[in-house]
C-alpha cells in the first residue's frame, strides 16, 4: 500500500526572508519531537544510554559551556580542551590498564575510533614494508560493520569468520584464515549482537605468534566491564593486560554516559599512534596536523565527558554497573514466568537477546514497540534485542508485564516461529 506522500516530489525548503523569534522556534522544535521515542520514560533499549536526570544535566551543562569552542585550536587558542581531553584519555587508560607508553584520543564515536585504528595499522604496516594492497582484516561474524566501513574507505578487505556454537569468535578458524595479506585481527568486548566477550586472551596469543595487530572493539564494554570487575562480577580479560592487544576503542557516550558524540581510541604505544595522525604542509597557510578524521571538533563532547566522569567517579560508575546487573537479573528471572520467551544466553553484559521456540519473536518485538518499548531485533538467530542501562531499574517490572502481554498477543494471533537453539 502506498503512503500519501509516496511518489510526490518534495518541495525544497528555502531560507526564510526574515528570522523568527526563539520562543516560536523552540515551540516548533518541540513539536517536531511528537513522534520521536520519549527516551526519558526509560523505554528505549538502543541509541541512548541513560544514567538518570542528574548525570544528564551535568553533561548537558558542561557541553553548553564549551559547545562553541573548537578542539582544532586546543594547542593554541583553547588549552582547556587539550587539558580535558588528556585527562579523559588518562582516566580511560587507567581503567584499561594501559602501559606507561600508552596514549589515545577522543573521537566522535566508535566508527571513527575503529576507522583510525585500522588506518594506523595499515600505515604502520606500509612503513614496515609490508604488503598493504588488498590488505585483510580478520574479524568474527559478530564484529561491528564499522570494520567493513573502514576497509571500504581505506582500500582493504574484510574476512568475516563464522562463530563458535556459543556465538563467540572462533579463534582457530580465524588463525586458519590468516594469509600474507593479513594486517589486523579483531575481537569484541562485548559484541553488539550477543553481548558476549570474545576469547581475547586466545586472540592475544595468536596476534603475538603471527605478529599481527589486535584491535579490541570495547565500544560497548570499555566503560562498563572494568566496573563490573570491581564489583566482583566474573568478567573475561580483554584490555592492555594482555600483551597482544594493540589498540582498544571504547565509547564514552555508551556506558560512560557522556553527551554524544564521544568515544576514545587507545594505543599501546606512541609509536603506533603516530600512524593515526594526518599531517600536511603543502599549502599557503603552512602545516596542519589532526589526530582524528575531523578537523574542527566541538568542545562540547570533551567538556561533557570530562564533567560526567568527574561527577560519577569510580564509585558512581560501579553503582551504575551494579544497577545494570540487577536489571538483567530481574529480567532473566521474570522471563521464567513468560511462556515461550527465553534469553539466548544465561549471562551477557548489558545486552539481552531473547528468542522463542514457538512464537515469531519478531511479532513479540513489534507488539513491544506498539506498547511503547523501542529496541532492535536480530536475524541470527531470530531474536528481539534489548540493551539495558541503569534507568531501566525503575521500570523493569513494567517491562516484564508488557513483555508478557506482547507474548500473549502474538500467541493469540497464532503467529508461530521456528525452533531456535539456546546456547548456555
Amino acid at each position: 500500500m502506498k503512503t500519501e506522500t509516496e511518489g510526490v516530489p518534495r518541495t525544497r525548503k528555502t531560507l526564510p526572508e526574515t528570522g523568527a523569534d526563539w520562543p516560536t522556534l523552540k515551540e516548533k522544535l518541540l513539536s517536531f519531537k511528537a513522534k520521536d521515542v520519549q527516551w526519558k520514560r526509560r523505554r528505549l533499549g538502543v541509541f541512548i544510554y541513560y544514567a538518570g536526570d542528574d548525570v544528564f544535566e551535568v553533561g548537558k551543562e558542561a557541553y553548553d559551556l564549551y559547545h562553541v569552542e573548537n578542539a582544532l585550536g586546543s594547542e593554541t587558542a583553547f588549552p582547556s580542551l587539550k587539558r580535558m581531553e588528556e585527562e579523559v584519555v588518562d582516566m580511560g587508560l587507567q581503567l584499561l590498564n594501559g602501559p606507561e607508553d600508552a596514549c589515545g584520543n577522543m573521537t566522535s564515536g566508535g566508527s571513527e575510533s575503529i576507522l583510525l585504528a585500522v588506518k594506523a595499522c595499515r600505515d604502520r604496516a606500509k612503513a614496515q614494508s609490508r604488503e598493504t594492497l588488498g590488505g585483510e582484516l580478520i574479524v568474527p561474524r559478530s564484529a561491528h560493520p564499522a570494520f567493513d566501513k573502514a576497509a571500504l574507505y581505506l582500500g582493504l578487505t574484510v574476512k568475516r569468520i563464522s562463530l563458535q556454537p556459543d556465538h563467540r569468535a572462533d579463534v582457530q578458524a580465524m588463525a586458519d584464515a590468516i594469509t600474507h595479506k593479513t594486517l589486523m585481527l579483531v575481537g569484541s568486548a562485548p559484541c553488539y549482537p550477543y553481548g558476549l566477550v570474545d576469547p581475547i586472551e586466545e586472540l592475544s596469543d595468536l596476534a603475538i605468534q603471527r605478529n599481527l595487530w589486535l584491535h579490541v572493539d570495547a565500544c560497548v564494554g570499555g566503560y562498563l566491564l572494568p566496573f563490573l570487575t570491581r564489583n566482583g562480577v566474573d568478567t573475561p580479560h580483554f584490555d592492555f593486560t594482555l600483551p597482544g592487544v594493540s589498540s582498544i576503542s571504547a565509547d564514552l557516550h555508551k556506558f560512560g554516559y557522556t553527551p554524544k558524540a564521544a568515544s576514545t581510541l587507545f594505543h599501546r604505544t606512541k609509536e603506533q599512534r603516530a600512524y593515526q595522525m594526518f599531517e600536511f604542509t603543502n599549502w599557503p597557510s603552512g602545516a596542519m596536523s589532526t589526530p582524528t578524521a575531523a578537523g574542527t571538533r566541538s568542545g562540547g563532547p570533551i567538556a561533557g565527558a570530562w564533567a560526567v566522569m568527574h561527577y560519577l567517579g569510580s564509585s558512581g560508575y560501579q553503582e551504575k554497573a551494579r544497577q545494570i546487573v540487577e536489571v538483567q537479573r530481574r529480567v532473566h528471572q521474570g522471563l521464567k514466568d513468560i511462556a515461550d520467551v527465553t534469553p539466548l544466553h544465561d549471562r551477557t553484559y548489558s545486552i539481552t537477546p531473547m528468542i522463542s521456540s514457538t512464537l515469531d519473536i519478531h511479532a513479540v518485538w513489534r507488539q513491544m514497540i506498539n506498547l511503547g518499548w523501542f529496541s532492535s531485533s536480530m536475524t541470527e538467530p531470530k531474536a528481539m534485542h534489548m540493551m539495558f542501562h541503569p534507568a531501566h531499574l525503575d521500570v523493569v517490572d513494567e517491562y516484564l508485564e508488557d513483555l508478557k502481554k506482547a507474548a500473549n498477543l502474538a500467541r493469540e494471533k497464532g503467529i508461530q516461529g521456528g525452533v531456535e537453539a539456546r546456547y548456555n
